[in-house]
């Protein structure tokens, strides 16, 4: 018999989605591994129990570090793999794209494990560049910076590589090329300076929302006329040691493998052709864009992919053989760009349901039908009442009919707003019993299915979509949402989630499943004075470095969770963004926010309005709310500390 956990592991998906890093315990907990094979994991009920006994509240990100270290394994075996069983001549190496996730914690445990491996870092602004060269990497490992680049970013790169690292500057247009001569021109032969790499621009083209960042029309890369003639400048200016990479980058999140293994066939094609001009290039970087399966169907769809890890480094190291041997050239280093891949998973941001918003009209005191009330209401109360499995589509139709003539009844003046209301009530009583009915045939019908996104019940959620999961809001990118407690329960309700801020956009009404996209997700009913918490699952690429202040909503509280033989340790906390951090970063100043309202209150005072003693209550209780948390409190949250960063 199928227990009420493995049900739940169905409805959500965690068993295809999570890649062994989530499930759920005995109490109902959602559960998290610090690797897909391990028994050890540490309980998100009790984690947010006890940030809350700390003064912690929701929403709060939680960051599991060791699953990016976990990531970063499961790509190196990968490649390992590959390259033994094909044979390959060449070694594997990897690359950070900062832009992911520049969280200072993230590219540190990144580095930490990724450094037994000489995996190092990519940057694509003088910003993350500038952070990059801080931080210590494996002497072998590169330091590749892609992006359009002025003097001053070139400048730095040099910088970078007399410190020690073995920095790659990708030309993405000609013109950087004078600046990468010029500067070169200050430096004696024997001289450490900067790799050179060129990005080229691949006739072939990626999958998924982001396929335009390949093909002919793409943003970055040059044509082969182009590559041709850095050759001839760089062999003029008697600097073509400086070259050493081919890059190129079809898009993140690249779901079909047939697109992947054309381009790695045109890019190691490029590759070989330049190295045969007796040019020293020895590293082939292939890009990011390994896509996340973050609805576990494992297709080509949008938010998910059509192949493993294991069958990505297949791929990708077969073909650059194959290409390499036809061609009789070494196989070269490849260099790969995995951000998505590697940071995922490390991130969960969980939050709290406030209330449910109402979507339909609910009796808030029961109905008494009369001989009295008008013809409609009485035929909408008989309607409810007789409904039955046999009846329900025909009961449905004339409740849809006694609804406009209701309104229209109304709109005329003959009925009362009394007998309106009455009616509404008996009008959404009949389609959720309709609902019920239809619910049970074998075969759903379009209008019912409709119907059931009618009556789904809308969850009020602490969060702001558009800074914890801005990708869902512009893009339709799917996240795995899931309650982090009572999952040994079945879910009872039907809902979409309403995030606080004053936006119509501030929803997130699309939903994982393996078959399709969900119009509503299968919650728990909320009870009174109990709290219920829900998890967006894998929100650790992109999604707080792309989150914007929409309402002034600034980062949530963050965790940092280490998972040991106990159970978890929290290692460090950061607070979230306050009142008066998200008004300074709107460029306000506090002390003249504190000026100006107590000119006003003093006024108020001035003119006899208020009590001085009234007045000095309100503004210390201004004053005092400048450093609590931009979200909502409930329960008892402490939201008057004074939030300092850890």
């Amino acid at each position: 018999m199928t227990t009420a956990i493995e049900q739940t592991l169905e409805t959500y998906g965690i068993e295809n989605w999570g890649a062994g890093y989530f499930g759920i315990n005995r109490k109902g907990n959602l559960i998290v591994h610090p690797s897909e094979s391990e028994g050890r994991s540490a309980d998100l009920k009790e984690i947010i129990e006890d940030l809350h006994r700390r003064g912690i509240s929701t929403p709060v990100l939680l960051r599991f570090p060791q699953l990016v270290a976990a990531q970063v394994r499961k790509l190196q075996r990968a490649f390992r793999n590959s390259i033994r069983e094909y044979e390959y001549q060449g070694a594997h190496m990897c690359v950070y794209p900062m832009k992911v996730n520049q969280n200072r914690a993230v590219v540190e445990e990144y580095l930490r494990e990724g450094s037994r491996y000489d995996f190092g870092l990519e940057a694509g602004s003088k910003a993350e560049l500038y952070g990059a060269l801080a931080f210590d990497q494996a002497p072998d490992s590169l330091l590749v910076l892609n992006g359009f680049k002025d003097e001053e970013f070139i400048e730095l790169a040099y910088g970078g590589a007399r410190s020690g690292k073995r920095v790659v500057i990708v030309i993405e247009k000609l013109s950087e090329l004078d600046s990468i001569l010029r500067i070169a021109e200050r430096f004696e032969e024997g001289d450490v300076l900067p790799m050179v790499g060129i990005r080229v621009k691949l006739y072939s083209k990626g999958s998924g929302r982001w396929e335009k960042s390949g093909g002919e029309a793409a943003k970055f890369g040059l044509t082969t006329t182009e590559i041709l003639e850095v050759i001839r400048r760089l062999h003029e200016a008697d600097r073509i040691s400086m070259l050493r990479l081919l890059h190129f980058h079809i898009g993140s999140q690249l779901t079909d493998i047939k697109r992947i293994k054309n381009a790695m066939k045109e890019a190691a094609r490029v590759y070989a052709k330049i190295y045969q001009m007796k040019i020293p290039i020895d590293l082939l970087d292939v890009g990011g864009g390994m896509a996340v399966d973050y609805d576990g169907s494992k297709t080509a769809f949008d938010s998910s992919a059509n192949y493993t890890a294991q069958e990505f480094a297949n791929d990708v190291v077969y073909t650059i053989k194959q290409v390499c041997d036809d061609e009789n050239v070494p196989h070269p280093t490849i260099i790969q760009e995995s951000g998505r891949y590697l940071s995922a998973y490390h991130a969960i941001l969980v939050t709290n349901v406030l209330d449910e918003v109402e979507t339909v009209v609910e009796d808030i005191t029961p109905i008494e039908i009369s001989e009295d009330d008008p013809t409609v209401v009485v035929e909408l109360g008989d309607l409810r009442e007789t409904i039955s499995v046999k009846n329900y589509r025909e009961y449905y139709h004339d409740a849809l009919e006694h609804r406009d003539e209701l309104f229209t009844l109304f709109n005329l003046g003959l009925i009362s707003l009394e007998d309106r209301a009455k009616g509404e009530v008996l009008f959404w009583d009949v389609c959720e019993r309709a609902d019920k009915y239809a619910q049970q045939s074998e075969y759903v019908s379009e209008e019912f299915t409709e119907l059931r996104r009618l009556l789904r019940a809308k969850y009020l959620t602490n969060f702001s979509v558009f800074r914890s999961v801005p990708d869902h809001w512009a893009i339709d990118q799917l996240f795995p949402i899931v309650p982090i407690h009572r999952l040994n329960k079945p879910p009872t309700e039907y809902a979409t989630l309403c995030d606080i801020t004053c936006d119509s956009d501030g929803v997130v009404d699309k939903f994982v499943d393996l078959h399709d996209v969900k119009q509503v997700l299968e919650l728990h009913s909320l009870t009174k004075d109990e709290p219920y918490y829900i998890a967006f699952m894998m929100v650790g690429a992109y999604q707080e470095v792309m989150g914007n202040n929409h309402n002034l909503f600034g980062a949530p509280n963050e965790a940092h969770i280490h998972i040991d033989e106990d159970g978890y340790l929290i290692k460090k906390v950061v607070r979230g963004t306050t009142i008066g951090e998200a008004l300074e970063r709107a460029r306000y100043d506090r002390s003249q926010l504190h000026d100006g309202f107590r000119r006003q209150v003093a006024l108020r005072v001035k003119r006899g309005d208020m009590t001085e003693a009234e007045g000095a209550r309100i503004v210390e209780y201004y004053e005092s709310r400048i450093d609590a948390y931009t979200y909502l409190s409930v329960n008892g949250d402490v939201s008057t500390t004074k939030r300092r960063r850890d």
